[in-house]
């Protein structure tokens, strides 16, 4: 059987820095979630094509609306988005 010497970590310890977890950023994605959790089933809908960079041509013959409708409900939804996060 084969032995393997363990070494001490002393010498490279230095090397090893030490970061405080800072979970502002989970905590502000968990906010956004709950916010759009929120909206009805279009609103999501919505959003949801909107952050897989679909344009609002795109948007608007996936969901059966005018270009016009996909645009002036996201630009509602963004409103309503900010005031919950706002608050």
């Amino acid at each position: 059987m084969r032995r393997v010497e363990s070494q001490s970590i002393e010498p490279i310890a230095y090397k090893l820095s030490y970061e405080e977890y800072d979970d502002t950023k989970d905590e502000q994605l968990k906010m956004i979630y709950a916010a759009v959790h929120k909206l009805n089933d279009i609103e999501k809908g919505i959003v949801f094509l909107y952050l897989e960079n679909k344009n609002y041509k795109e948007i608007s013959e996936t969901l059966g609306i005018s270009e016009v409708n996909a645009r002036v409900r996201m630009n509602r939804i963004k409103t309503k988005l900010k005031t919950q996060l706002n608050s």
